[in-house]
């Protein structure tokens, strides 16, 4: 899909600040509708036909929902409307996965449902949702990830913030909630997903932030539909709509939030799915083993996977690695000789072990726990290196290591760009002679690196020239 070049830059941008860790997401309704969940506007339709006016004639829904709890006194009936309708089972969307798959610690939302952290627990991640002001004091051991739920979670909803009374208390009921979002706000970018910016509660911090910091504020984004022309609307309407869009995307500016516009909600989909993909291609996975180095004597073998990983980190990549047999401790030692090197431009960080377990624990056999350990460890990466590639078999006779080519295969099922190194000979050798049968399917995208990857298969090319390529190649593929 191409992109705009305002959408291009946000991409670039993004990526970079995912790579260091200053992310936020703000979730509102739009997110979760895909998934099955209603608007405010369907929530309070009923409400509305029962105060004798319709949703649909009505912008001004906080005040909607107020006239309710005054005519009824009480919330009892909009509780148990949150009741029923969050708490049906709803699928959770592609763009919860990929979200929750991206290193972003810290998740805002308006939204009273859960699918927030369910994603993220589907994905692995130890989450400590907060709801309430006194969770705020707490905080959940080895947390992976914080979601803030500022108006409230279904679990609890006669808490939930719905009522226009509420609204006006909620900078004093609900001032830590304030803060942080505030302190969120100034170190961290934001990307607000189905958000209309009607909120007053954001509006609120929004603005003094904007009054205290100005200009100094950090940029923000969220993604905006493109205003279409509908079925039933004449010209003078349409225009009418256009420039209300356009002075609204102008105001946003104020709170340096720039609007990213989208012609349909499945672009937004697409945009995080390429966000996605160039942060993994920032991930280099290293897969090897070897009883033997060939053509090549211990020393230089070592030497040769030292100073790669060495050279990965330096560039500013992150190496994953299995600790493969015979290769796993030259990837290790490589990396923390470079972070080590330069604590001030490179961080631990950059290496992730994924040791591979060597008993069985529970009902599941070691083949098995290897292969979810593949599909986790080889998940993180978006460029896949192999070398040598050799085992033992039980008779002492030197073999190709099924392994590595499991891992290869689990690679490309992922989406990882290939470099079989096969100088190093065994099975990178195989898969050289693999990809270069067809290399259309493995380099779809990127055929400017074919001829390296030839040129790799050169059993007289010196470590050095082979490091060289492989770096000319990972620069390629993130150009």
């Amino acid at each position: 899909m191409a992109f705009s070049k305002e959408i291009e830059a946000f991409i670039k941008d993004f990526v970079s600040d995912l790579l260091e860790n200053n992310v936020a997401i703000f979730a509102g309704a739009g997110m979760s509708i895909p998934a099955g969940f209603v608007s405010w506007s369907e929530l309070l339709r009923e409400i509305a036909d029962e105060l004798g006016l319709s949703v649909d004639k009505e912008h001004d829904l906080i005040s909607l929902a107020q006239y309710h709890v005054n005519e009824n006194r009480g919330k009892a009936k909009i509780n148990r409307k949150i009741l029923e309708e969050f708490t049906e089972e709803a699928q959770i969307t592609e763009n919860h996965r990929i979200l929750a798959r991206l290193p972003i610690t810290t998740f805002w939302t308006t939204n009273y449902d859960t699918l927030i952290e369910d994603s993220l627990k589907t994905a692995n991640k130890i989450v400590d949702t907060k709801h309430d002001v006194k969770q705020l004091t707490v905080t959940r051991p080895k947390r992976d990830v914080v979601v803030y739920k500022m108006h409230g979670d279904v679990a609890h909803p006669t808490d939930a913030i719905l009522t226009k009374e509420q609204y006006e208390a909620y900078h004093n009921s609900h001032r830590p909630f304030v803060t942080a979002l505030s302190g969120d706000l100034i170190s961290k970018t934001f990307l607000f997903i189905g958000f209309s910016f009607t909120d007053p509660n954001l509006d609120y911090v929004l603005s003094r932030l904007n009054i205290q910091f100005g200009e100094n504020t950090r940029q923000h984004y969220c993604f905006i539909k493109r205003k279409t022309k509908g079925a039933n609307e004449d010209e003078d309407l349409h225009k009418y709509g256009l420039r209300k869009q356009e002075l609204m995307i102008n105001d946003l500016k104020r709170y340096k939030i720039k609007a990213l516009l989208i012609d349909d909600y499945p672009d937004i989909t697409e945009v995080l799915k390429e966000i996605e993909r160039r942060y993994r291609k920032k991930t280099v996975f290293v897969s090897g083993s070897a009883e033997e180095y060939g053509i090549w004597d211990r020393n230089k073998a070592q030497s040769f996977i030292h100073q790669l990983s060495k050279k990965i980190v330096g560039i500013g990549f992150t190496v994953v690695n299995g600790f493969g047999w015979g290769v796993g401790s030259a990837v290790i030692n490589g990396a923390l000789e470079m972070i080590y090197e330069r604590p001030d431009k490179h961080s631990e960080d950059q290496l992730i072990m994924r040791p591979f377990p060597q008993f069985e624990t529970g009902a599941k056999k070691l083949p098995e726990l290897w292969d979810e350990y593949r599909y986790k460890m080889i998940s993180l990466a978006g460029i896949g290196i192999f070398i040598f590639g050799n085992k033992k078999d039980k008779d002492g006779n030197i073999i190709e290591a099924n392994g590595v080519k499991r891992e290869f295969d689990i690679a490309f099922e992922n989406g990882l760009i290939p470099i079989p190194i096969g100088a190093t000979g065994y099975i990178s050798k195989t898969i050289t002679e693999e990809v270069l049968k067809d290399p259309g399917k493995y380099y779809p995208n990127n055929k400017e690196i074919i001829p390296v990857i030839k040129e790799l298969a050169n059993e007289n090319l010196e470590p050095d020239a082979i490091i060289e390529r492989i770096i000319k190649i990972i620069l390629l593929i993130n150009k």
